[in-house]
Formats: structure tokens, sequence, C-alpha cells
């Protein structure tokens, strides 16, 4: 028998993982929702400390290794402005839910 290709089976889990999330995220009542993008937003911040830390990368090796810290630069950037636009956007629907539960003006 055959092992299956390590990049099928995290795919094959990507995909899975996708779906699970999708079918969580919608069953979400509205009243919880508000806590729980709170969560999120922290999550993210915590992602954004890695992805700093990954664009502050520096090379241990010689020349070899150069060529990685830039993947590993130019990947912390892309993590980072990608959370960043996840809290921004966190912040933005728990604000909106938020204002659905004010009274309104008279």
């Amino acid at each position: 028998m055959e092992a299956v290709d390590p990049t099928v089976f995290r795919l094959a889990i990507f995909v899975l993982a996708i779906f699970v999330g999708y079918y969580v995220v919608w069953s979400v009542t509205p009243a919880l929702h508000t806590p729980l993008m709170a969560v999120t937003n922290a999550i993210s911040s915590v992602i954004i400390v890695g992805a700093l830390l990954a664009a502050a990368a520096h090379g241990v090796g010689g020349e070899a290794a150069s060529g990685t810290v830039w993947v590993s630069k130019g990947a912390g950037a892309v993590a980072a402005g990608l959370a960043a636009v996840n809290i921004f956007g966190g912040f933005l629907v728990t604000q909106r839910m938020l204002a659905m539960y004010r009274k309104k003006a008279k």
C-alpha cells in the first residue's frame, strides 16, 4: 500500500476545517456573536505578534539561508497585514452588532 502524500493530507484537513468552520460560525446565535468576535480579535492580536517576529527574522546561516530569510520576512508581513484586516473587520462587526441592541432615538 502506498503512503498518502503529506501535502494532499494537509490539504484535505484544510478543506475539512473550512467546512466545519463555516457551519460552526453560521450556527452561532446573535447574542453570542459579540463575545466570540472579542475572542477572535484577541487571537488575531497573538497572530500579529508572531507575524511581526517572523517579519523581523534574521538569518542564522550564510549565503544559503539568506533566500529563506526573505521568504520569512515576506510571509510575516503578509500575515501581519491580513491579521490587521481581520482585527479591524472584527471591530466593525462588533460595533454593528452592538448598535442593533441600542434603543432607537425618538
